[in-house]
């Protein structure tokens, strides 16, 4: 689905990320993690054509995001930001149909979609009705996905997306998606920090530091045959006082 050839990003002289070769396969759930600052969110910014590499080229489906092609290229792309970035003035349905409006589908069209989506997401129907400040922060990002979803796109790219939420709406969240990923058989990208939400949800995770991909593997693989002492620190500092109380004394 994308193909990074030598790409990196600089800001002056500050390095974002290092030159880096990647693919990532058609129909798996690839989760970029890291600490912050670490360059992952850089990354996906780079596939989604948000950002241009400074060095290297960006290949979607075969073709090299340049500006010329952005615009259509990123049609087929889906995007979710953390705290889902809806529009205060619009109601919820209204930022999910933006660009189908924008684009000039059937309003017949759009009402059915919204309400295959919204059965999607588990997200009830009369919700769409109400503006963004009278859904809770869970609804908003079941929001933020069916809009992501509204074209049907080839890709799906997910920034933190449950970052800001609180453990239990997060974790039934989680949850969601995955079987949502399951139902769809949609390429996705996923940035966060959580390694146990990486493991629940990627099939390959790539741990980048610095800006740089340190390794790139399974969860399994990641805690059993770390690439190097970083990866098993990265991995034991996330333990969980629940994880702690099932060590052996």
């Amino acid at each position: 689905m994308f193909e990074l050839r030598g790409v990196s990003k600089s800001y002056g002289p500050a390095v974002a990320l290092h030159p880096i070769d990647l693919r990532i396969d058609t129909g798996q759930t690839t989760v970029l993690i890291g600490p912050s600052g670490c360059g992952k969110s850089t990354l996906l910014r780079l596939m989604t054509g948000l950002l241009r590499p400074t060095t290297g080229e960006v290949l979607f489906r075969g073709y090299q995001i340049t500006p010329e092609n952005l615009l259509s290229l990123r049609r087929q792309m889906g995007y979710v930001i953390q705290e889902g970035g809806l529009f205060d003035h619009l109601t919820a349905g209204r930022n999910v149909s933006l660009m189908a409006r924008y684009l000039g589908e059937p309003q017949d069209q759009i009402r059915a979609r919204l309400r295959e989506l919204a059965e999607l997401v588990r997200l009830p129907v009369e919700l769409l009705d109400r503006y963004p400040v009278e859904l809770s922060g869970g609804q908003r990002q079941r929001v933020s996905l069916m809009r992501a979803l509204i074209l049907d796109p080839a890709v799906l790219l997910l920034d933190e997306p449950m970052g800001a939420l609180d453990p239990m709406v997060r974790h039934d969240l989680q949850t969601d998606l995955k079987q949502i990923f399951r139902e769809l058989d949609k390429t996705v990208v996923l940035v966060t920090h959580d390694i146990g939400e990486a493991g629940f949800l990627g099939d390959t995770l790539i741990l980048l530091r610095d800006g740089r991909i340190v390794q790139q593997a399974n969860l399994p693989e990641l805690v059993n045959h770390p690439a190097d002492e970083f990866v098993s620190r990265f991995i034991n500092a996330q333990r969980s006082p629940v994880d702690l109380l099932r060590v052996p004394t």
